[in-house]
């Protein structure tokens, strides 16, 4: 695919009309790492590229699903000593409900990753798992914080967010194309704010717990009251443990772009993916220098 896009997406041409014209090949003949246009494949099971407006998809994952098994080391991924912890979220189709796999609790394989990636708005296909079919999980929650709240270690928590899609343009849409594009960032941007007041809120009462607690543990209680506070006590070192000031810190690290258009995410130039690399280091270096 590299060798394609220096041939299709020349480095003298503006990252504008680049992007457009890199994105333009990848929506024709897919990336041989991570999506195959279905009139590609042998085994379309819609029938013929003249009936594709009755397909569900238009992509296949398979590419990237061999690119996973190829270059994951997913005996060391479920390592129960492992850490960090993979969490990931998917979204599934029929329920609309948010599905979390966590390599704590679940065998993540191949499967489990590609079933997170699935984005029908550029009609990149579903995934059948576990008897669900499932679609990324940006369509319930782009910043699954929740999450990662429920599955952190019992101690204060620092949370670092990754904000792909630009929180703040000057620029105001001028035609539909950057409407939808701006939408598009919109909607997927980081939404925490509210788990962030309502952790603040949860551990405020925790912090009345314990020092309601505290008071309680040093007067003197008959045995019928001994009885109850000692069941009191059981789940409330259970919910002060396991919950207890649950977000101490948040780091943003906030990506801008100099091109907006759509189908950026379609662009695999060799010089886009190097300037988002080096864009990423610096955003997150400043951020971290910053805090």
């Amino acid at each position: 695919m590299a060798r394609y896009c220096r041939e299709v997406t020349p480095s003298v041409l503006p990252d504008n009309l680049r992007c457009r014209v890199s994105s333009l090949y990848a929506a024709s003949y897919g990336n041989l790492k991570a999506f195959l246009p279905l009139w590609f494949t042998i085994s379309n099971p819609y029938g013929n590229f003249l009936s594709y407006y009755n397909w569900p998809y238009l992509y296949s994952t398979t590419p990237l699903k061999n690119s996973l098994s190829k270059y994951i080391d997913f005996a060391k991924l479920n390592n129960p000593d492992n850490k960090p912890r993979l969490v990931i979220t998917s979204t599934d189709i029929q329920k609309s409900e948010s599905v979390t796999f966590d390599s704590k609790f679940t065998r993540i394989d191949a499967d489990h990753i590609i079933a997170c990636a699935g984005f029908p708005f550029y009609g990149i296909a579903w995934t059948e798992k576990d008897g669900r079919y499932l679609w990324d999980g940006s369509l319930q929650s782009n910043t699954p914080l929740r999450e990662v709240i429920d599955a952190s270690p019992k101690d204060d928590k620092e949370v670092y967010i990754v904000n792909l899609f630009p929180r703040i343009q000057k620029e105001i849409p001028e035609n539909m194309l950057d409407s939808w594009h701006r939408a598009r960032d919109i909607m997927h941007t980081d939404k925490t704010d509210n788990n962030i007041r309502m952790s603040k809120v949860i551990s405020r009462y925790l912090t009345l717990l314990r020092e309601m607690h505290d008071i309680i543990s040093n007067v003197q209680l008959d045995d019928k009251m001994k009885e109850s506070f000692r069941q009191i006590e059981k789940e409330y070192h259970k919910l002060a443990g396991e919950r207890g000031a649950i977000i101490k810190k948040i780091t943003r690290i906030e990506r801008t772009e100099d091109v907006h258009f759509l189908f950026e995410d379609a662009d695999f130039s060799i010089k886009t993916i190097k300037n988002l690399i080096k864009q990423g280091e610096g955003d997150a270096e400043n951020a971290l220098t910053t805090k």
